[in-house]
């Protein structure tokens, strides 16, 4: 990174202070305020962290200006349309993309993973039948942590891998068994010979014996523009910066706990109605309207600034344009409602707000494109998935994000415990 600097001056004591500027790869360069305390006696002010970065990472990078988000310096176009989750996992993980026999040991490594501690799945009892699959999948992955202390304490590269493996495989496993306690219904145990999402799929919807629910749209078995859809949400969210699930993942990481727990705080945070639960949201929304014939009225209520009515599914905290993910999962849709032959009211309904939204001046001058969440949330409920699941899904996705940012931090020889400061107005 080039040094350059920037001058502040004091205007109350004419003292000036100059900072070091560190400039980035790609998006905007950061002025290095470390000492600003030490050396002015004040705190800088910024409420949600919008001008704060809060450490260096190779990770992900997001142009909110532009539309634009990569993993390793590659376009989520690319990833999304020509690559693997699987790919993406070993991607985020180790920097590069896999050739073909890098990605068939880690492929098989994650699917003999998949299997939880027999100790594990007595947790579940523990929960009521309607327990909200996320409560659940919390409780778990910090429940893992004890079956699986052995390296917390190693600073190897080998023992990072072991832990990123071992979540990436069991999250799933986790997430399909909340998800049947949560109906009163016997677990499915993976399958080795079935891929990652398609086994995830087979544990949600399988009955013992391994014959397949029959849905809705008719078929009993799971196709393979479902898995390739549900593949493709996974990577759409394997990773985003430093969002609020992830700040809170490095925040726990800051203090040592172990990885499991730092990830079961994101998963926590993830849950919430303006993170990752906005797409269970999307759904709600779209089933409180109704109808296609109601469209124009709640749209005129998200407009009313004297309603308290929010359109859910529109802007983004960081895209100012399109959100790119959003694009690739518009084609998606259009996709599944063809080869499922899809038309349902929700989707009609979905359709006429899109529609209005993307031609209002209103929407338009305000940045209120359609976001992930308002078609992840249909294409999820094109694909049998219940609203309850919508968020562990997005956990499952996001946890390599998550334990790769947790390994970057580690590595990290300049990090510290996270201790934000704040101005205080009481007595």
């Amino acid at each position: 990174m080039k040094k350059n600097s920037v001058t502040l001056i004091d205007n109350i004591t004419g003292k000036t202070y100059e900072y070091p500027i560190f400039d980035a790869t790609r998006g905007p360069s950061v002025v290095d305020l470390r000492t600003f305390f030490q050396d002015t006696g004040m705190f800088t002010y910024d409420p949600g962290y919008t001008s704060t970065a809060s450490c260096e990472s190779k990770i992900t990078f997001i142009d909110g200006a532009k539309g634009e988000l990569r993993y390793r310096g590659i376009p989520i176009e690319e990833l999304a349309l020509n690559h693997s989750y699987m790919e993406t996992c070993y991607l985020l993980l180790t920097g590069k993309l896999p050739n073909k026999e890098e990605l068939n040991d880690f492929d098989l490594e994650i699917r003999h993973r998949t299997f939880l501690h027999e100790g594990l799945r007595h947790l579940f009892n523990a929960f009521p039948d309607n327990a909200h699959p996320m409560a659940t999948l919390s409780a778990a992955v910090t429940a893992l942590s004890t079956f699986y202390d052995d390296h917390v304490e190693c600073n190897s590269e080998d023992a990072y891998q072991e832990m990123a493996h071992r979540i990436i495989s069991k999250i799933p496993t986790i997430a399909a068994f909340a998800y049947r306690h949560s109906l009163g219904i016997p677990f499915i145990q993976p399958d080795i010979d079935l891929g990652f999402t398609k086994n995830f799929l087979t544990m949600m919807r399988a009955y013992p014996g391994g014959k397949m629910h029959l849905c809705a749209n008719g078929h009993e078995e799971i196709k393979d523009v479902e898995v390739r859809a549900l593949d493709t949400i996974f990577t759409l969210h394997a990773d985003h910066e430093q969002n609020a699930s992830t700040t809170v993942v490095r925040g726990v990481a800051s203090t040592g706990a172990h990885p499991y727990v730092a990830i079961a705080s994101g998963i926590s945070a993830l849950w919430g109605r303006a993170h990752g639960g906005a797409n269970e949201s999307v759904i709600a929304q779209l089933e409180l309207i109704g109808s296609v014939d109601n469209v124009e009225k709640y749209i005129a209520k998200a407009k009313d600034p004297n309603d308290d009515f929010k359109l859910m599914g529109f802007g983004h905290r960081v895209y100012k344009n399109f959100d790119p993910r959003a694009k690739i999962l518009k084609g998606l849709q259009d996709e599944l409602k063809d080869e499922l032959n899809l038309n349902t009211e929700l989707m009609e309904i979905a359709s006429k707000i899109e529609e209005i939204a993307l031609s209002d001046e209103y929407f338009i001058s305000r940045n209120l494109y359609p976001n992930i969440d308002f078609y992840t949330g249909i294409i999820l409920t094109a694909l049998q998935i219940p609203k309850s699941m919508f968020t562990p899904i997005f956990v499952i996705g996001r946890t390599v994000g998550w334990i790769t940012q947790w390994i970057e931090f580690k590595k990290d020889k300049t990090s510290k415990i996270a201790r934000p400061r704040q101005l205080y107005t009481g007595a």
